[in-house]
């Protein structure tokens, strides 16, 4: 494929990015439409319900589809779901060639979209920046092919490792440009999660407070129900849903509470007297539910890396030293005997906030997972 194909799939995919935290549990999707060199037609899934990428970029282009060129960073769906199918659209305005970045693992897809295109004469080309389409939407793959929602443990901490002081005090760690960016990210998350010690000790509101943004479901493992009700997470239910995931030995009078509340008590089943985390990570996909930000305590991280559940991480390093042989670090859990057995990070970035520096990356368990 030509540089031209290139920087088109670079453009659907640059328009498929703008409907991230809208268009949940649908994959992010953009669109282009070409004749010859010149575009004349773009769209976007803006949102969960909504017409597809491909059906806004052909309103677009109107009768200057005919014998163009679609490039579209996933396979059109052929089904009858909250739209009709793409397929028909694409046919019906005379497109001569798809450009598809990455094909749908949908069942209701997965591959009959390109057939059907193939059948009805269009010029069908796979493949073209399949990596970067398939990083966009990697929670919409893990979802469909293991089960599960994508994980992104968040966490800030000092120069020398440590997420709060011997006291407990974590405010602020990080600057308040690293703080807008986790009501971005909150923003574009289905569910934001924490341990039930960090919402006792910190009692947090996990609400994004940025204009026009959006609030995630609240999530709090709490495997006894301790959350106290004067909490502000639980004053708030009416604002962002509070959802409390108990083990099946909480006291019945507690998880009552919690419901009369408002709260939405999910009961699990224990691991070691904790909640099984991948019991509640399979009862979130099947809400379904696609990005989950993690926020902490550190015994949640364990617990979550241990179940190897967390796909990515997002650390915000200040430029502090707290010292102190019993401030916390960032990960608890049991830990390895040796550095050689240490899950690692891979495809690195590192960008500056400010003062402080963002590490991001993927996780790494040395093997491919199923849980």
């Amino acid at each position: 494929m030509s540089d031209f194909d290139e920087q088109m799939m670079a453009r659907a995919l640059e328009l498929a990015g703008r409907g991230l935290g809208r268009v949940e549990p649908n994959p992010a999707v953009g669109a282009v439409v070409t004749s010859g060199e010149t575009v004349v037609g773009e769209g976007y899934h803006q949102f969960f319900g909504g017409p597809h990428a491909e059906v806004n970029a052909l309103a677009a282009a109107g009768e200057r589809a005919r014998g163009a060129t679609m490039y579209v960073t996933l396979e059109p769906c052929c089904h009858y779901g909250k739209t009709p199918p793409c397929t028909d659209a694409v046919i019906r305005a005379g497109i001569a060639r798809v450009v598809v970045a990455m094909q749908d693992p949908f069942e209701k897809v997965a591959g009959r979209g390109l057939a059907l295109l193939r059948e009805a004469g269009i010029q069908v080309d796979l493949g073209l920046c399949e990596k970067s389409a398939m990083k966009l939407n990697a929670p919409y793959l893990k979802l469909h092919l293991r089960g599960l929602p994508f994980f992104t443990a968040k966490w800030a901490m000092t120069l020398d490792g440590k997420i709060a002081t011997e006291s407990g005090d974590s405010t602020w760690i990080s600057s308040a440009a690293s703080r807008e960016i986790v009501h971005r990210m909150r923003d574009r998350a289905d569910a934001v999660m924490i341990g039930v010690r960090t919402a006792v000790r910190d009692d947090p509101l996990l609400t994004c407070r940025l204009d026009g943004g959006r609030s995630p479901r609240r999530i709090v493992v709490d495997s006894k129900a301790r959350l106290p009700l004067a909490s502000r997470l639980v004053a708030t239910v009416q604002e962002a849903p509070l959802w409390v995931a108990c083990g099946r030995s909480a006291p019945p009078e507690r998880v009552q509470a919690l419901a009369e509340a408002g709260c939405r008590v999910i009961s699990l089943p224990e691991r070691a007297d904790h909640v099984d985390l991948t019991a509640l990570a399979r009862t979130l996909a099947r809400e379904p539910l696609t990005n989950v930000l993690a926020e902490g305590g550190a015994e949640l991280f364990g617990s979550l890396f241990e179940a190897q559940l967390v796909d990515r991480v997002m650390v915000f390093v200040a430029p502090k030293l707290l010292g102190g042989k019993n401030a916390p670090t960032a990960v608890l859990g049991v830990g390895f005997p040796s550095v050689s057995e240490a899950w690692t990070v891979r495809d690195l970035s590192v960008t500056r906030i400010g003062e402080d520096v963002l590490v991001e990356g993927d996780v790494s368990y040395g093997e491919e997972v199923s849980a």
